[in-house]
């Protein structure tokens, strides 16, 4: 059974650290496809504000994971969520898949981020420099590019 890592948290992610406890102890792999969200700016946002549903966040997102280790032959996984309070430019999202072959880890990293986006249990709300804010509703984009990948198996 592949490593699969998932975490929620506050504090920001070191993508070198967190590669190198991907790789531990596995010679057979090739690459590493990789992620970093970023929070992006414009029309005025500062920041976002993200909630989740415990145990049931982590929950999908490790249904997530497995589900792409199965589907893409990876060897291992990482995926870190951040929560809290976000300023425009700070890291929001970490997937980190290993496989022994390139194409596997660039689609298993995309499978993933397309099934993030849609199903784990994640709240976004902006915060604008007017004082504004409102809760990010869900895009017909999102959901087009995850049904491109059938269901989710595992």
């Amino acid at each position: 059974m592949p490593c699969v890592t998932v975490r929620v948290q506050a504090e920001t992610f070191d993508v070198t650290h967190e590669t190198a406890l991907l790789l531990r102890g596995q010679d057979e792999v090739g690459g590493v496809g990789a992620f970093t969200g970023i929070v992006r700016g414009g029309d005025g946002l500062v920041a976002l504000e993200l909630e989740h549903y415990p145990g049931m966040t982590e929950s999908m997102m490790r249904r997530i994971a497995e589900s792409a280790c199965a589907r893409f032959g990876l060897t291992g996984c990482t995926v870190i969520h951040r929560v809290g309070r976000l300023a425009v430019g700070m890291p929001i999202v970490l997937v980190l898949c290993a496989a022994a072959h390139r194409k596997a880890a660039l689609e298993g990293t995309d499978f993933m981020m397309d099934w993030l986006k849609t199903s784990a249990p994640f709240w976004k709300r902006e915060e604008f420099a007017n004082g504004r804010s409102e809760w990010v509703q869900p895009r017909a984009h999102d959901d087009a590019a995850t049904a491109r990948w059938g269901t989710l198996g595992a």
